[in-house]
């Protein structure tokens, strides 16, 4: 990739300017240090995505656990919002939230943003758990039945926190996902990370030292969520 890089760039007949870039990160003024707009940018996306996990993470679980509802019209209503999510563009989507239903109920671009990439992932968060509840054992039912335990205190107690751990993995995919899914929000002028990096390039023309540097911040998050996912996976397998 590096290589691909430089041969592109010298095609091109870019100058490089890497010296150009750390300003854009962090700068002084006054003796203090202050976040650059690339950083102030990252903090955007790092909200956005943590708001965004939240109310997907429940919104995919109470979707889940209609689909498994005994009532018709709670399983109609679950399947038709996961079929309408899933086959339509999330960049369709996120400009009906902020041009529609953000102006009927005066919602913020940033909630705008929150809200479409909410409604996107939990859709598909949605099936991860419905598959992770379908994956636990009958007996396991039955034995919480047979302890007089309620159908909501099974889920809570017995059945959760089994199709928790086993459903982990893709739901760390799915936040990995998120996190690049995110910037797309910048077609609604929320100035994450990639509106920053926009803005930038807009203005010094550093489109490769810009993008590529954007490019590494996205893969620390990502990585950074793997990592703290496996370890918790296997924390989880050591008290099973």
């Amino acid at each position: 990739m590096a290589w691909l890089a430089y041969r592109g760039a010298t095609e091109l007949g870019y100058n490089w300017q890497w010296h150009r870039v750390g300003e854009y990160l962090f700068f002084s003024r006054e003796g203090r240090l202050h976040a650059g707009p690339l950083v102030q940018g990252l903090f955007v996306t790092l909200r956005i995505v943590g708001a965004s996990l939240l109310l997907a993470f429940g919104l995919g679980l109470f979707t889940a656990l209609l689909r498994r509802s005994s009532f018709f019209s709670a399983r109609l209503l679950a399947r038709a919002y996961m079929e309408l999510v899933r086959n339509t563009p999330l960049l369709i989507q996120i400009f009906f939230v902020y041009f529609v239903v953000a102006r009927v109920f005066s919602v913020s671009r940033f909630w705008s943003a929150v809200w479409a990439l909410s409604l996107f992932e939990g859709a598909y968060m949605s099936e991860i758990f419905r598959a992770g509840i379908a994956s636990i054992a009958r007996g396991q039912w039955e034995a919480a039945a047979s302890l007089g335990l309620s159908p909501f205190q099974a889920y809570v107690h017995v059945i959760l926190p089994q199709a928790v751990r086993r459903v982990l993995p893709p739901l760390t995919s799915q936040t990995v996902s998120l996190v690049k899914d995110s910037a797309l929000v910048s077609t609604i002028a929320v100035y994450d990370l990639t509106m920053q990096a926009r803005s930038v390039v807009s203005e010094t023309f550093l489109a490769f030292e810009v993008w590529f540097l954007v490019a590494a911040m996205y893969l620390a998050v990502t990585v950074s969520l793997s990592v703290a996912a496996q370890a918790m996976e296997r924390r989880l397998k050591v008290r099973t």
